[in-house]
């Protein structure tokens, strides 16, 4: 029996993830040996976000149902992405209540690691590396577009959030507005 066939079989010709049953494809879950045990069954829809699960972190509320798969290769895709956007607040709620075995939790853990040693990092205007929740100072007064106001110079911004696939912003509130800035005119608080 074919890898695909064995994974049909399995998911009963659905999406491991969401349900979805149609352009149905296999996903290996790195690392992995390319075992059914090691894969899933995915849809376009949620193949194409399993990369960027921030681009819409709104479709992975179908997690909630699949994280309780019996199938380690679902349970370890479910915790990666909800790990992923757990800033979002309810994934951390389903993160909380997941548990995972030790090996399978490891095995998570593992593909975690390999895929933020692939993401870009974030770094301040003297080369200092930011991290989500870190904080920051504005080093420059700088006019916010469409906001009215300018965040001042000296002015500290807490708990940043990074911007997927863009290095050179963050994401902070500044007088009470959440706006992008360009790390060019921010240090390490």
């Amino acid at each position: 029996m074919s890898l695909e066939n064995e994974l049909r079989e399995r998911a009963e010709n659905q999406c491991e993830l969401c349900g979805a049953t149609e352009n149905l494809k296999v996903r290996e879950v790195p690392p992995s040996d390319g075992t059914a045990d090691q894969s899933i069954l995915v849809c376009e829809a949620c193949d194409s976000l399993l990369d960027n699960p921030e681009a819409n972190p709104n479709h992975w509320h179908c997690l909630n149902e699949s994280m309780w798969s019996p199938v380690p290769a679902v349970q370890v895709t479910a915790w990666r992405v909800l790990k992923k956007i757990a800033g979002e607040g309810w994934p951390q709620d389903l993160l909380d209540m997941l548990y995972l075995e030790p090996e399978v939790q490891a095995w998570a853990e593992e593909g975690l690691e390999e895929s933020a040693e692939e993401a870009p990092q974030v770094r301040d205007s003297n080369g200092n590396l930011l991290n989500e929740g870190d904080s920051v100072t504005i080093i420059k007064d700088l006019p916010v577009k469409g906001a009215g106001f300018t965040a001042k110079q000296g002015t500290k911004v807490n708990n940043i959030r990074l911007v997927p696939d863009d290095p050179t912003h963050i994401q902070g509130k500044v007088n009470g507005t959440t706006i992008f800035l360009k790390t060019e005119f921010l240090k390490k608080a």
